[in-house]
């Protein structure tokens, strides 16, 4: 019988703001996640990862693939644009309907999944945004975790998909890396309690440098 999943989704902002030190922290953060959470058993057994980006356009950089088969390669920032977050969660939703397993008689389905989205703005397309925010609730995502980067960063936005904002104040590679260490140990947990209690995944406390919105 086939290994139970947990699924993971990251939509990641690359509107042209993001060009410079920001991107290259994120494409450095994120290599560091991948590090830690191959070191974590429990993550290697269930964990499969899908990347979504969005600027001008939204697009699946990764499909959900198995941790171990995971190969990410540089993300880029295009030039100057908009920051398309309605299309990437438009993006989510068919993803998440086509890759998630669902229990059969004779079969498990995968756990229910994990969602990171970081921004360093706010949807351009507001009203995609505002009509796939309650199709994205209704997909049973375990936690959606959303994480609003430097001081352009609307939360406001944010706190209508989820009450799991994040803050950083920053957008140095100090700020991005410790952001990506919280998200690999959120993702370790999640994988590690899989199929104990109601299946909520409760967060590691974030450092010093992530402030939570309450």
């Amino acid at each position: 019988m086939s290994q139970r999943r947990l699924p993971v989704y990251l939509l990641l902002d690359t509107s042209g703001s993001m060009r410079g030190e920001p991107i290259h922290s994120v494409n450095v953060g994120l290599q560091a996640m991948l590090s830690a959470l191959r070191q974590d058993p429990y993550a290697l057994d269930t964990v499969h990862l899908a990347l979504i980006t969005f600027d001008i356009t939204a697009r699946v950089e990764m499909p959900l693939t198995p941790l171990t088969d995971v190969n990410l390669s540089q993300i880029e920032t295009p030039g100057p644009g908009a920051t398309f977050l309605g299309a990437a969660l438009e993006l989510l939703i068919k993803s998440v309907d086509r890759d998630l397993r669902h229990s059969s008689a004779n079969v498990k389905g995968d756990w229910r999944p994990l969602l990171f989205v970081m921004t360093d703005g706010s949807p351009s397309d507001v009203q995609t945004y505002r009509r796939m925010v309650p199709a994205v609730k209704q997909r049973n995502f375990a936690r959606i975790i959303a994480c609003a980067a430097g001081p352009k960063a609307r939360r406001e936005s944010l706190l209508e998909l989820t009450d799991q904002v994040v803050m950083l104040e920053t957008m140095d590679s100090a700020a991005f890396s410790s952001f990506f260490k919280w998200v690999s140990a959120s993702v370790s947990i999640g994988s590690s309690s899989a199929g104990v209690g109601s299946e909520r995944v409760n967060l590691p406390p974030p450092p010093p440098e992530i402030q939570l919105v309450l």
